[in-house]
């Protein structure tokens, strides 16, 4: 049993009220992927199946030389991992008295890697798994955290990872954060351009990525332009 409340050194964060036009947009999974329901009732493709197309031939390789079964377990390990620590570090972002109740102990260490930076860098809190969609981009997803970061409005992605990943390996997360921005702006008129990128690595330092919006809005539009073409090439077999 994980003992509650081992972290007694904790922050209060300060939690800005930003209003949108919808409590939340319904998500329904397709044969080609998850799809957003905006309040017109447009559907949207997620920013991460889109983006996935990018990772697609990567992660046929990988499967096709550990096995199925292999590949299979190795990520659902990792999806639930992942899940855990996004889940323990937004209700501790929110203030949430017992955020540490319940978790493994692997989990509860790859917060406390991460939680310094947390606690030093990130400032007032917008927004926590906000729905978001731009109908600019036509895409739809659900942002991690909106946050100042080192006094900076910015959109803030939380991973995990087994091993040290370079800035090379995560252009794909860049995209998605630059989208989340665009997203963000269209729905709320308030412009963010910073990136932020924090990393749980095992057995290893966490890594922090800054990055800016605009040096990824193109590579983002033209993906998304890549998977809209696939998509049109489908329709007819439908």
């Amino acid at each position: 049993t994980i003992e509650s409340n081992m972290m007694t050194d904790r922050r209060t964060f300060e939690h800005v009220k930003v209003h949108f036009d919808y409590d939340d947009l319904l998500s329904e999974d397709t044969d080609s992927g998850r799809k957003y329901v905006t309040e017109d009732k447009k559907k949207l493709p997620s920013i991460t199946t889109v983006l996935s197309i990018l990772s697609r031939a990567g992660i046929a390789a990988w499967r096709k030389r550990v096995g199925d079964k292999e590949a299979d377990r190795i990520s659902h390990i990792a999806s639930t991992r992942g899940s855990a620590v996004h889940q323990i570090v937004e209700d501790y972002i929110d203030n949430k008295e017992d955020f540490d109740a319940g978790y493994f102990p692997h989990i509860l260490e790859s917060f406390q890697q991460i939680k310094p930076i947390i606690d030093k860098r990130i400032g007032k809190v917008y927004a926590q798994e906000q729905p978001l969609y731009s109908n600019h981009l036509g895409v739809a997803g659900r942002v991690d955290c909106v946050a100042e970061f080192d006094g900076k409005l910015s959109i803030i992605d939380f991973k995990t990872s087994k091993k040290r990943k370079t800035r090379s390996n995560c252009y794909n997360y860049f995209m998605q954060e630059s989208g989340y921005a665009i997203m963000w702006e269209e729905r709320t008129k308030m412009p963010i351009t910073q990136l932020v990128t924090i990393m749980s690595v095992d057995n290893d330092d966490p890594l922090v990525f800054v990055e800016q919006r605009d040096d990824w809005t193109e590579k983002l539009r033209e993906t998304i332009k890549t998977y809209e073409a696939e998509q049109r090439q489908r329709k007819p077999k439908g």
